[in-house]
């Protein structure tokens, strides 16, 4: 019988380490959301003689909301 032993090439995270990336990927994804309804918000508040100008329409808000905070 024959056994195989690979190296570890990734050492373990401490836990405290992945606890402080927990966190600051909850507050990066409440940044974005923040962003995104303030976006949203601004936008819905023109009228659509303003959207027209920026060559949208009321249904394109959330998508470039979406395309202009997450990507």
């Amino acid at each position: 019988m024959a056994f195989v032993s690979l190296p570890r090439t990734n050492a373990p995270i401490a836990l405290n380490v992945r606890i402080v990336y927990a966190f600051e990927t909850i507050k990066k994804s409440m940044r974005q959301r923040r962003m995104y309804r303030k976006t949203v918000n601004e936008l819905s508040s023109l009228s659509n003689r303003e959207l027209s100008d920026l060559g949208l329409c009321r249904s394109m808000i959330s998508d470039v909301a979406r395309t202009a905070v997450y990507h």
